[in-house]
């Protein structure tokens, strides 16, 4: 048996995504710089991947980037707005749970000179909307924050801090790494004021290595990859024409199907915390206040502590049982530390280091579900027995 619900690290491909990149890599494989019949092919698949992903944000082709994925389209968003605004401004503003992408730039840019304000979260792993506007400086030239909490699930007020960024500084440029909300979410940059967004093909069933960004025609950054001069001297290198047809394609999949997946995730984020808090010894983090079942979050994502249970302990007793999950983010889980956003929610010292992550797709069952939380209630209570008698 085998039941994958680590979809928050990456994603089991579509089959027709897999077939659709086969043939294109089998016929379609010219470069699409080149001006022969095959070079035309291959722009030509390009194209229509530009105008499906196009179509699902309402935005121009020409405001697209394709990128090898999320780690390099918010690497381009921050460092290339960073460059070409500094004689604007050198303030930055991000969040303390940003993911490593986001953070590890910002400290780089820190380190050239730049001065960044990283927002606190409340236990919902929210931030406030009251907390941005004292940060907005005159001298703020990016502000970056996540639509998704890819630990937690905790959806951050977008559309509403877009708004306020525009009215307190109409050339203060808003970024939002929607890398986990892409796909679960309807996302319009153009409605909420998003300037730059960052998204990546493997959290949507289609393939790892490639990404996109969108960047408003009116926005000008600097490249960070120097070459041959491909889409615009923005992003030099032969694109990954596979790779983007499959995202295209695994994005259009979601889309058409979106009201439908999105009620399935969120009955099956339900079921899951109701059989999570029947439980002794559990919490469920990123909540909101007053609502249990997860309404107001991602409906693919649920951060579980168990009392006086490790969870990397927990993690591979799981895998005994052919169950995949996660003791957080997947980008960091090979560095033993605790979790920045779950120190940043204020989650109780005993347990940074008991927590898992559950993550569920469009192919997950509720008879999946069933027998997690089956193995939960026969293994959790041995391991703290255990753990008790050490």
């Amino acid at each position: 048996m085998e039941i994958y619900l680590d979809n928050s690290a990456t994603t089991r491909v579509f089959p027709e995504v897999a077939a659709y990149m086969t043939q294109i890599m089998c016929n379609d494989y010219g470069n699409p710089s080149s001006l022969h019949q095959k070079g035309l092919d291959a722009e030509q698949v390009l194209r229509k991947a530009k105008e499906t992903l196009a179509g699902i944000l309402k935005v121009n082709e020409k405001e697209l980037l394709f990128t090898s994925g999320g780690t390099e389209s918010d690497n381009l968003a921050l460092r290339g707005v960073a460059q070409a605004r500094q004689r604007q401004g050198r303030h930055l503003i991000t969040t303390q749970i940003e993911h490593p992408a986001i953070l590890q730039t910002m400290h780089f840019l820190e380190e050239q000179g730049f001065q960044v304000t990283y927002l606190p979260v409340d236990g919902s792993g929210r931030i406030r909307l009251e907390d941005l506007q004292r940060s907005m400086r005159m001298d703020t030239i990016l502000v970056s924050i996540m639509h998704t909490n890819n630990e937690v699930g905790s959806w951050q007020p977008i559309a509403e801090a877009g708004a306020l960024i525009k009215r307190l500084n109409p050339n203060t440029l808003f970024h939002v790494d929607a890398v986990q909300g892409f796909g679960k979410s309807r996302i319009y940059p153009k409605k909420m004021n998003i300037d730059l967004l960052s998204v990546s093909g493997h959290k949507i069933h289609g393939p790892k290595g490639v990404g996109f960004l969108y960047v408003n025609e009116k926005v000008r950054i600097r490249p960070i990859l120097f070459g041959g001069g491909q889409q615009g001297n923005l992003r030099s290198g032969t694109e990954n024409v596979p790779g983007i047809a499959g995202m295209a394609m695994a994005a259009q999949m979601l889309y058409e199907n979106y009201d439908e997946d999105v009620r399935k995730l969120e009955n099956c984020k339900r079921f899951f915390i109701e059989g999570i808090n029947a439980m002794e010894g559990t919490r469920v983090n990123g909540l909101l206040p007053g609502y249990p079942a997860g309404e107001g979050t991602a409906p693919h994502v649920v951060s579980v502590s168990f009392q006086g249970v490790r969870s990397e302990v927990l993690l591979h007793a799981l895998e005994e049982k052919g169950i995949y999950v996660s003791a957080g983010s997947a980008c960091s889980a090979r560095k033993p530390q605790p979790s920045a956003t779950l120190k940043a929610m204020g989650l109780p010292q005993d347990l940074l280091s008991s927590t898992i992550r559950f993550s569920f797709s469009v192919f997950t069952k509720r008879e999946d579900l069933e027998y997690t939380l089956s193995c939960l209630n026969e293994i959790v209570p041995k391991l703290r027995l255990y753990t008790r008698k050490r």
